[in-house]
């Protein structure tokens, strides 16, 4: 069941994984299992809805970016696909892709392995090239990459930041641009969430959710600024080799 200290562990590790490209959804969904907390209607919204917490950091760290016009122009852009898509399928994945581990464990693996042969074989652009030097076109290219993380595994990290990738953007742009199109994304998705199931939850659910809020946050300030780090001298291969064991460890002792 959901206390303080599983609302704790859960918000540790969405805060931690929400940026990296390993599906912060996934790892929710692997942690709740592995915790024997029951896929209720409230522990659903509670993994969408703490998700926030962690946005809310990348508005704390990147506010200056939020206040220049360009760049929210682009975030609109890039966001639409998925605001559609996720509309238009939101009873689909709440009510059948959340739920279904089998689903989960497969888009890690094929994500995984995605990422080892994208970055084996990708060409990078080493250019310097700023947010706002992204095109609307490729905006819109990068929102319907977004778009596919809509399945649980898939990661929206590692499906924008391939995507910009793939459009030659250089690392460290698309890395923060993803940073920044989360924001528009998972606020969407926590508030449209919440407006349709938040008046059957308890005071103390609703607690839990707050608390596991605020851990989000924080956990995910130190993620954001490791993956800037990481992302100066690294490729994602340690990320896809992570996502494969991961599986082949959740299917050998707990699946």
């Amino acid at each position: 069941m959901l206390n303080f200290f599983t609302a704790f562990i859960l918000g540790l590790v969405e805060g931690f994984t929400e940026f990296l490209p390993i599906s912060s959804t996934a790892h929710l969904i692997l942690t709740s299992n592995f915790l024997k907390i029951s896929e209720t209607e409230f522990i659903k919204t509670f993994e969408i809805a703490i998700q926030s917490g962690a946005i809310l950091s990348v508005v704390v760290l990147f506010f200056k970016k939020f206040l220049d016009l360009e760049v929210l122009k682009k975030l609109f852009i890039a966001f639409l696909p998925t605001g559609i898509i996720g509309f238009l399928f939101y009873k689909i994945v709440k009510n059948y892709l959340l739920n279904n581990i089998e689903i989960v464990l497969l888009s890690l693996a094929l994500g995984g392995i995605f990422l080892i042969f994208f970055e084996k074989f990708f060409k990078e652009n080493k250019e310097e090239k700023d947010i706002k030097d992204i095109s609307f076109k490729e905006c819109l290219i990068i929102g319907f990459c977004q778009a596919f993380s809509i399945i649980p595994g898939i990661s929206r990290s590692a499906a924008t930041i391939i995507g910009g990738l793939a459009l030659k953007i250089p690392r460290t742009t698309i890395v923060e641009f993803s940073f920044l199109l989360a924001v528009p994304t998972m606020f969407a998705a926590t508030f449209f969430d919440l407006f349709k199931t938040s008046a059957s939850f308890s005071y103390s659910e609703f607690s839990f959710l707050f608390f596991g809020f605020i851990v989000s946050f924080f956990s995910a300030t130190l993620s954001i600024k490791f993956l800037l780090n990481y992302v100066r001298r690294h490729s994602f291969v340690y990320f896809g080799v992570y996502r494969i064991i991961l599986v082949f460890i959740f299917i050998l002792f707990f699946l």
